[in-house]
């Protein structure tokens, strides 16, 4: 049995899962466990687990605090479980993990130091942070207003999501070099002074929607051109191998993917010279208003839809059905679509099924890694996904 399927067996038994039942007290229980483990190990070892922009600027007292917190939070929950709950692997698995993180030292662990000759880190703490934003902004938004309310946060293919947010986390100091090198050293000789000095003197406000406009673009052109190249398309294939939408579904990307959308996404904005807080700016908005798009979540806002992207635009864009192909590129602005002939948002309709047309990726971080480059002797997807529609009748 791989890892997937047991750890969905554990989360989705044939004993109810709603309030009462132990199941959510039994799940709060691991993630709280897993995370002070994590934040154990940034204190014990901030020089390979910590952020270097972020050495020295965390509120250890508070920080203390919330790891004692969670760990007796854990303790807690994972015993509400198995007085709740018949069967006990939930709570078993949540005492387990902080117990571990109590043995690693817990919130009394020693703080380590910071090395001045070491200049490779993982971004532990970044994952620990993101992690826990989001669930606890998108996972209560899913429960209450859900599209699809059968489906469950565990759903099939969610271990392999959760793989990839958490190296794609982890590496973010070698993501953040890769994204800015076109910027920073290949293209820097298109950097005009004049031009930005002249964007940088008009007001945040204007320089932030400005921002919006040029990454949309740029997005939109480097995304139709990974659905319309087919070696592209096989890497941008581990991103629609997806067939379950929730806020953790947009983490499936390939590595290569990442690197390429975010730099040639950051190289306009690079070039104009637009202020850092309303690059900043724009980097927060994007961070939450692209999981958004992936949540499972129901909102129908009318006109809205057609100005700013909603989740049922880009769910049409991940939709496998042959109306869908090839739609939807834009990440912020339908109108980019409907100028280049790419839109489609049919009125009060949502799609049936998504995931990658003709095609079945393996699950796993490391296995979708090496998928693109595999010779199996198959055409690459695209040229499938673009083969003329079948005619009715």
């Amino acid at each position: 049995m791989s890892l997937e399927s047991w750890v969905t067996k554990t989360f989705a038994s044939d004993e109810p899962a709603g309030f009462g039942y132990g199941w959510i007290s039994g799940t709060l229980s691991i993630f709280l466990g897993a995370l002070s483990i994590f934040a154990v190990l940034c204190f014990r070892w901030p020089d390979y687990f910590v952020m270097e922009e972020m050495r020295g600027k965390y509120p250890i007292p508070l920080m203390r605090a919330i790891l004692e917190l969670s760990i007796g939070l854990s303790f807690f929950l994972a015993f509400l479980s198995a007085m709740l709950r018949r069967k006990k692997v939930l709570a078993v698995s949540g005492i387990l993990l902080a117990l571990v993180a109590v043995a690693l030292g817990g919130s009394d662990a020693a703080l380590g130091s910071y090395s001045e000759n070491r200049r490779i880190y993982l971004g532990l703490d970044w994952f620990i942070l993101t992690l826990l934003v989001l669930t606890l902004i998108f996972v209560p938004m899913e429960r209450i207003f859900p599209y699809r309310r059968e489906q469950s946060v565990f759903r099939r293919g969610w271990l392999t999501d959760i793989q990839h947010f958490f190296v794609s986390h982890l590496l973010v100091q070698v993501l953040t070099y890769l994204t800015l090198l076109p910027a920073t050293v290949i293209f820097a000789w298109l950097i005009g002074p004049q031009l930005q000095t002249a964007v940088q003197s008009q007001p945040l406000w204007l320089q932030f929607i400005e921002i919006m406009i040029v990454a949309d673009l740029a997005e939109y052109a480097i995304h139709r051109t990974f659905h319309t190249t087919a070696w592209l398309w096989r890497i941008h294939a581990v991103h629609h191998s997806v067939e379950h939408m929730d806020w953790i579904a947009g983490s499936r990307l390939h590595l290569l993917e990442i690197v390429v959308f975010r730099g040639g996404t950051f190289l306009p904005l690079y070039i104009f010279g637009f202020s850092q807080p309303a690059v900043y700016a724009y980097l927060a908005f994007v961070s939450f208003h692209a999981v958004f798009l992936h949540t499972n979540t129901g909102f129908r806002l009318g006109w809205l839809e057609h100005v700013i992207a909603m989740p049922r635009f880009h769910h049409w864009h991940h939709s496998s059905e042959y109306e869908a192909l090839d739609k939807n590129f834009a990440l912020h602005f339908p109108v980019i679509d409907q100028i280049f002939g790419t839109k489609h948002l049919p009125d009060g309709r949502w799609p049936k099924t998504y995931g990658v047309l003709g095609y079945k990726l393996p699950e796993g971080w490391w296995a979708q890694l090496l998928w693109p480059f595999r010779k199996d002797g198959k055409a690459p997807p695209a040229v499938e996904a673009h083969e003329p529609k079948p005619q009715d009748g």
